[in-house]
Formats: structure tokens, sequence, C-alpha cells
């Protein structure tokens, strides 16, 4: 293929940039205008990390750049700790990430003053959090991040643009030819330019920017046939978002916060749904997203029992005290993501500055009331209300406001793919109706499968009205088809922008299968660069896409999931 773009390798001339408070003796040197490398990667999360990490381990030159000044996207600027499925310990992930999973731990036996038996523990866990399996402070997914990222940085392989946000990009036929990044600090903008550039943004930011078709929000069962769909389309209507936070609890101290400018709106909130909602937004019910019933939930920041119900206490906690020696800590921390906080009158995608802005700080808003709600109004189990105790650890999310760095989105652009993921390919239900065979049997088999992954199909309550969608799928693969624009020939999706469906996002969004994903992608562009192809051709052709997938599985990708 006579393109000057596969012969010639692009490298990072110029010398290192690198735009970031974690590393302020390399921030301070003269801006360049323009920088070039084999690969452009917009977005830090999970996924751009994946990205950037396969590709460098392959040789490439990478630019990677951030729009906050933490890298880790998710995990630690929105402040989720993993949502992971049952086997992550020993396979249905690459070995990258159980390797990122690994120095996560590592971390803290080598930093922290934990306990002899936390120490040995194999499968440390920080927190003890119910949700996952390894329940951690945000800031140290940051720092084992930049050091996987460290010796790229010293040999100038990577070039990192923290606090920077692309804001333009110049597209020629069905190629884009470079982006512009702008510093959020001194406003300069740098054109980034490069045979092949991923978007990793949390929202899709790149679709737009490059005319790459995309699409938004909930399809209808015609366009989609899918079981769970909806009759009729609604672009605009999207999974909830959350402004996540931190706190701990001093028992016998007051660090009640301000009330909040919106807390009597917030206070007295009945979400009015398509489907039933139990109650206010601000209670210990909740409708169940399996079933939509009334479902109680459980509250003791002294982490005692609450009876039959969840303590969301422990749901999301990233420090348990006893992990660590005795007087390390005062109290448990924990990260506050619940139903109680899904912002759902808005959304953050395809919407103007203002109105991302409105919602976003409405989101705060809710976010701030319900803090001063458990500080001052909910229920106790021993009759009172309120607990006073209760501190927001804004030096958790590292912001002065107490919250998160970014919010914690759930649903972006998705790619117009070479390959659609319905839900009659990993939904248990749909696919049983499809195949014949009982439910929960497999999902389908993709030829072209790059990855594996599962969770099960979770919707939050939508900008449209629609209550939670939660039921079983499969555990899935990840299609190349569904990584490639149908047009676009060097842009391609590392975050929740590829092709799948409103539905089947629901179990495609999580930790590992983006990190799944971004990898995949990485190494897809070291794999078009040295074969001279562009990634469609890659996919098209038989003997290529066995090549592809050698390399990847080489590499420590599985791609399909063990027989049992």
């Amino acid at each position: 293929m006579n393109r000057r773009s596969f012969i010639e390798r692009i490298s990072t001339g110029g010398g290192l940039l690198v735009a970031s408070s974690l590393l302020p003796s390399l921030a301070a040197q003269p801006p360049a205008r323009e920088l070039t490398a084999d690969l452009v990667v917009a977005g830090g999360g999970l996924g751009g990390c994946a990205a950037a990490l396969a590709a460098l381990e392959n040789n490439l030159t990478v630019i990677l750049t951030e729009e906050t000044d933490w890298l880790g996207g998710q995990l630690s600027q929105q402040g989720v700790p993993p949502d992971e499925h049952r086997w992550i310990e020993t396979h249905g992930a690459t070995q990258r990430y159980r390797n990122f999973r690994t120095a996560i731990r590592n971390y803290y036996r080598q930093h922290y003053p934990l306990t002899d038996e936390a120490k040995t523990r194999p499968y440390l866990n920080p927190g003890d959090g119910s949700v996952s399996r390894l329940c951690h402070e945000p800031r140290v997914a940051v720092a084992v991040l930049t050091a996987l990222l460290a010796p790229y940085l010293s040999t100038r392989k990577l070039t990192l643009l923290l606090e920077h946000k692309v804001v333009s990009a110049d597209r020629t036929g069905d190629r884009v030819r470079f982006l512009k990044a702008k510093d959020l600090r001194t406003g300069h903008e740098r054109v980034l330019s490069a045979p092949y550039f991923v978007d990793a943004t949390e929202t899709g930011e790149l679709l737009p920017l490059t005319k790459t078709e995309f699409v938004t929000g909930t399809e209808s069962q015609k366009e989609t046939n899918e079981l769970h769909a909806p009759e009729q389309a609604d672009p605009a209507s999207h999974q909830a978002f959350t402004v996540c936070f931190a706190m701990d609890y001093l028992k016998g101290q007051n660090h009640v916060i301000d009330k909040p400018h919106e807390y009597e709106f917030w206070r007295t909130f009945s979400p009015q749904m398509k489907q039933p909602w139990s109650g206010r937004l601000l209670d210990l019910r909740y409708s169940s997203p399996s079933t939509l019933a009334p479902k109680a939930l459980g509250f003791h920041p002294e982490g005692h029992p609450t009876g039959q119900d969840l303590n969301l206490w422990n749901y999301r906690r990233i420090i348990h005290k006893a992990n660590f020696r005795e007087g390390t800590y005062p109290g448990d921390v924990t990260v506050v993501n619940w139903p109680q906080n899904d912002y759902f009158l808005g959304n953050l995608v395809e919407v103007k500055e203002k109105e991302f802005k409105k919602h976003l700080d409405r989101a705060k808003q809710l976010s701030l009331s319900l803090l001063y709600w458990l500080q001052t109004e909910v229920p106790r189990p021993d009759g009172g209300q309120g607990w006073p105790g209760l501190r927001l650890r804004g030096d958790v999310m590292g912001t002065e406001d107490g919250l998160a760095k970014y919010p914690y989105v759930r649903e972006s652009r998705r790619i117009k793919a070479l390959f659609t993921i319905r839900e009659e390919h990993v939904g248990a239900e749909n696919r049983a109706l499809i195949t014949g065979q009982k439910a929960g049997n497999t999902a389908a088999d993709f030829p072209d499968s790059v990855g594996i992954g599962y969770y099960h199909i979770d919707l939050h309550p939508s900008s449209g009205g629609h209550n939670y969608l939660d039921f079983g799928s499969l555990p899935f693969q990840i299609p190349l088809g569904a990584l490639i624009p149908r047009r676009v020939e060097n842009l391609l999706p590392a975050n929740k922008n590829i092709g799948t469906t409103h539905i089947t996002n629901g179990c495609y969004r999580l930790h590992p299968v983006e990190w799944s994903i971004g990898e995949a992608v990485g190494l897809l562009v070291a794999q078009a660069l040295k074969q001279r192809q562009i990634p469609r051709a890659i996919y098209e052709n038989k003997d290529q896409l066995n090549a592809f997938q050698e390399v990847v599985r080489a590499q420590g990708i599985e791609t399909h999931w063990p027989q049992t």
C-alpha cells in the first residue's frame, strides 16, 4: 500500500514534554508547537494507558494526552474502585492488566505499614470493599501507572501531556492528519501529528472532531432487535453519571459541611421514571436494579452489621484500618458511588459547554447534598439521625472541593463500527432465544476475537427517564470488528466508544474490559505499521487476521474463555 505514513516511522523529536504536577522537574521545559509520534492517544484513562503501554512495548513512539493531572480514568480521577468479575485473579483479563493489579498490591506492601497478616495475603484487598477484590486509593493507581510509563518518558519514547484537551482535528479524505491540544493551564495549543490516533476520551470527543460516524443514547428494538431495547429510540437518553467522593468517620467529632445551596431540592427529590421508583433519591431504599422492587440498604460507618441490608459503608471501602498497623488510620475510608448520587437530569454527551457545566455543577450539588444528609439526617440503627463524624476527604481525590476530579461517565459516543455487538451476542436470555439453548450457555464465538471479558449488563437510570436495567450476560469476547470505524482509516476507539449498543455497553464499559480494548488497539496500531496495512485490511484478510491474533495471544491476551 503506497502510503507515506506507513513507510515513514515518525519519532518524537524536540525533546521530552511533560505537563504534570507529578513530575515538576520536567514540566518547566519550553513548549513545542508541533509534536510527532507513531501514535497519538487522547485520554489517559485505563484504555488510553493500556493502548500507550502496548504500543510502547512494541517499539512505537507515543504522545498521550490527559485532560486532568491524573492518569487512570475511572480508577483514579473518577474515584471508582475496579468493577471486575469473579475469575479476575486467574483469567479473563490480559497479562498486562493482571501485572498492573499485582503492582498495586506490591505498592501497598512496599510503602504502607500493613499488618503482617495483610502483607502476606496473596490477594490483598486494602479496603476489603465488597464491590471488588482490589479496592484501593485513587492515587496508588496514579503512582503505579506513572511508574509503568517512567522508562518511556526517560527514553523519550513517550510524550505525556497532562492537563491537555484535544480541541480540534484536521482530516483529509478518510484519514486524520493531526489534532490540536490545548494546555488547560496556559491556553497554548500544540499540533499533534501521527500515522494513527486513538480516542480514549471518556465521552468519545474525537469522533465529532474528526467527523467519524457515531451514535449516541438508546437504540430502538426495531433497530437492533434486542430483547430489552425500548420501542422508541432516544439518542439523548444516556445512563446517569456520578460525581464520586471519599469520606472517613471520626467518632465523637463534628465535620458537618456547610449546607449545599441545592440541598432542599435534592432532599425532597423523587425521580419520575417511566418505570417505578421507590420513594426519594436521598433514602436508604431504592429500586432493585434487577426487579425494580423496593430494596432496603443499610449504612453504618462504624462497620457494624445492618441486618440483612447491604452496608453501604463497606461497599466501596478503599481503606480498611484493620489491614494496617494499629494507629495508622483513625477509621476506614470509603468512596461514595451509590444509587443516591447518580445524576440523570441531563447528560454530558452532545451538549454545549454551558449545558455540560450546568449538569456537572448540579451533580456536584447532589453529591454534597448526599454527604450533608448522611451527616445530619440519615436514619441511624439506634433511632437517631445523622453521623456528624463523617469527614469529606478531598485529599484522597486530590481536589480542594472534596469531589472527584472528573465525573464517572458510564456512556459515551459510540463509533459506527464494522461490527456492532448486540444483546443477542452476549445477553443470556436473548442468546437463549436466538440459539434455542438454555440461558447461560455461551456467548457468541467471534472469529476475530482479540480479547475477553465479563460483567453483567448493568444500566443505571437514564436521562431519558428509564429506570435500572440489570440482567445476566455471558462471558464474552471482544471482536476486532467492533474496534474499527466503518470509514475513517486511522482513528481507533479505546474506551466506552467501541461498536456496542446502549444495552451491550452495559457490560463492555468496566475497568478490565476497557483496558483489554485499549491494549488490543495499541497492538493493532503496531501491527498495521509493521505490515503497512490499515486496520480494516487486517480485519478483512483471514491470514492477516490470524497473524494479528497470534501476536495478541503471544503478548498475554486471551481470545477465548477456557472450556469448563
